[in-house]
């Protein structure tokens, strides 16, 4: 049975990996969500509720676990032997945290957004910044038998020393010239191993003297990354991406090696040794598997929740334990015996989340984030609908709403009302990101934008039709980019595009193109450039005959596409996030940075200047700007909270 058979309908209990709690009875469909209101802003409290979990590690017999997208970020504290987490220590900075090790009954923790390196003195509670970085992320980090800390960097691509005793810091310096990502290490008496991408590359880095030396196989040639790593006292153990291969090679002679793989998988997600096996996880499946060192035999023995992604494996009292978002697995290999606990449901703090976009389809607004959706319905109430992954996109269609999820570049459908959501098709031609999605009522179709893997070129445009359930992936459909954001009207897509491909490629183009595609041709009519020096459109609409977009740089264009020529602009802001059309009129958010909307405007299409109909938000999203409208108001972020704002145009 194929992975995408297997994951076609989540359970309502999806649900419980984030909220600890059964989902809420459905609720009743309304006329209308408009209801009172609290002035210009009515506010619905949290938009997005999660405990998304980043990285693991044992001390004794607790696992300190550590998540991300809150604030602030937390470290809990599950005792397995009284099977509940007994304690959280808050990490002051960063937007979340991938890289956590130990040293003695110290816990460090890495973060991102920004790379700071903190130290949990699991006896004392104490949590106390210990280093800082200017990279962005730190990626993993592993413990040498002496105590040294070994950091993964991006975009730097380094590797970093920290000493605990002396609280110095040692640079070992870029991994491989022209990657920008350290993805996994580990580290032994004499050596530090680095696996590396968006191209994969494993290197062995002398600790004393920080000489380098590649150690590759020669198929990790037309690999992306070495993107898990594990160690004992002969091999390492290494997942491979993105063929769903695991990697076993003898540190004491790398030639000597085996490459294993895992079919229907594209990622290997953590790996772990214990006794004569190997342990590890895949993606899509998230299914779990056993490595038999001596014979390479490779063996499934279960899927602890359907695709859902493994950030790390640990031995630990003869059972493997596998922390995923919200909950932790252990399978017993005594017995055969697979068990999942939710940790929320045993004490595990969630908070808001830094939301990923915002929808309306009149009665309900979906607030996505990682590991599903946050429902809020038009009482006030609010209920998760979970799926494994990151909704980044949405769009009804005829009653039912469509989300774009990453990973994978999935298409899920959902029922509003209904507690579920379903696995429709999966985009595959090596896309990742769903970036946005627009309906065209002309043909039926829905066009999908898509961002590529890591380390690979070429966006995609997908046209799904929900009547047959076909799917056409167009790859690509600009040339060297991206599709950012899309509109469609009348048989035609608009695809405002990004010069970044897959992320770790460098951009091939220097300007953000705008282009019209023919959805019954099936062909590209026309591209342009329409703002010099742009990264990406950050939105596009189509309103009265004119295109209107607006850039990562904060310039709002107007465009006529029969002339093909853009007519006017308009700065907005530093940084121009979503555009939505409410009774006529079009509305913007902006931000003085990427991530914040800050500022609500409307648009005079006559006099093509802006006015404020809401400032000071700080909105805090996790990746641009959103905003969202219906016949109430428009919706958008206050900090993390959902709020609607009244419009002249809006009727409560």
């Amino acid at each position: 049975m194929s992975w995408l058979r297997r994951l076609l309908v989540l359970p309502a209990a999806a649900a419980l990996l984030l909220t600890g709690s059964p989902p809420a009875a459905h609720a009743q469909t309304a006329p209308s969500r408009c209801g009172p209101t609290g002035g210009p802003i009515t506010s619905y409290g949290p938009a997005s509720v999660t405990n998304a979990l980043g990285n693991a590690v044992f001390v004794g017999d607790t696992l300190y676990a550590v998540t991300r997208g809150l604030s602030p970020n937390v470290v809990g504290a599950y005792d397995t032997a009284a099977d509940a987490v007994t304690a959280h220590h808050d990490i002051p900075t960063g937007i979340g945290a991938w890289a956590m090790t130990k040293v003695g009954t110290d816990v460090y923790v890495g973060t991102h957004g920004p790379a700071d390196l903190y130290k949990l003195d699991t006896l004392t509670g104490q949590v106390s910044e210990v280093a800082s970085f200017e990279d962005t992320y730190v990626w993993n980090m592993a413990a040498s038998p002496d105590g040294k800390v070994y950091l993964g960097m991006s975009p730097t691509g380094r590797v970093v020393e920290y000493d605990p005793a002396s609280g110095a810091t040692r640079d070992l310096g870029v991994a491989v010239q022209g990657e920008e990502y350290v993805r996994s290490i580990a580290a032994d008496d004499t050596t530090v191993y680095a696996g590396v991408g968006s191209h994969a590359h494993l290197v062995a880095i002398d600790r004393a003297t920080g000489v380098k030396r590649e150690i590759s196989p020669p198929e990790l040639a037309s690999r992306d990354f070495v993107a898990s790593m594990a160690m004992n006292d002969t091999h390492l153990a290494m997942g491979i991406s993105s063929q769903g291969e695991l990697l076993v090679l003898d540190k004491d002679d790398p030639g000597d090696y085996r490459i294993a793989a895992a079919p229907g998988e594209k990622y290997v997600t953590s790996v772990a040794f214990l006794g004569e096996h190997v342990y590890f996880t895949g993606r899509p499946t998230g299914t779990l598997y056993r490595y038999h060192l001596e014979t390479g035999e490779v063996e499934a023995l279960g899927v602890p929740y359907p695709e859902a992604g493994t950030q790390v494996l640990h031995a630990h009292d003869g059972k493997i334990w596998g922390t995923q978002d919200g909950a932790v697995f252990v399978y017993d290999p005594a017995t055969g015996e697979l068990e999942y606990r939710n940790l929320v449901a045993r004490g595990m703090r969630a908070g808001p989340e830094q939301p990923m976009t915002v929808f309306s389809d009149g009665t309900y607004v979906y607030v996505s984030g990682k590991g599903g959706m946050q429902v809020h319905g038009p009482d006030g109430e609010s209920r998760r609908v979970g799926m494994p992954g990151e909704p980044k996109s949405m769009a009804l269609v005829d009653g039912r709403l469509y989300l774009g999820v990453y990973t994978q570049a999935l298409l899920y459908g959902h029922d509003p009302g209904s507690d579920e959501a379903s696995l429709l098709t999966g985009i595959g031609n090596r896309q990742d990101r769903p970036r946005d999605m627009a309906h065209d009522a002309d043909t039926g179709l829905i066009a999908i934008g898509t961002q590529p893997e890591p380390g690979q070129e070429n966006g995609a445009l997908s046209l799904y039709d929900p009547r047959t359930g076909e799917l056409d992936v167009r790859r690509p459909v600009v040339p060297d980019q991206s599709v950012y954001s899309v509109a469609a009207a009348e048989g035609v897509a608009y695809l405002g595009t990004y010069i970044q491909e897959g992320f770790g490629l460098p951009p091939k183009t220097s300007t953000a193109r705008l282009a019209a595609y023919d959805l019954r041709e099936r062909k590209l009519l026309w591209q342009m450039e329409p703002v010099p020096g742009a990264a990406f459109v950050a939105d596009v609409v189509r309103h009265r005959g004119r295109l209107y977009g607006v850039t990562d740089t904060g310039v709002l264009f107007e465009v006529d596409p029969a002339r093909r020529q853009v007519t006017r602009t308009t700065k907005v802001g530093a940084f121009g996030g979503d555009l939505v059309i409410q009774a006529g009129q079009v509305y913007g958010v902006s931000g003085e940075t990427v991530n914040k909307g800050d500022r609500v405007y409307r648009v005079d299409l006559r006099a093509f200047t802006t006015h404020t109909v809401a400032d000071g938000l700080a909105g805090d999203w996790f990746d641009g700007a959103k905003l969202a409208a219906d016949h109430c108001g428009l919706y958008t972020l206050r900090g993390r909270d959902l709020v609607r704002i009244d419009t002249p145009h809006g009727r409560n």
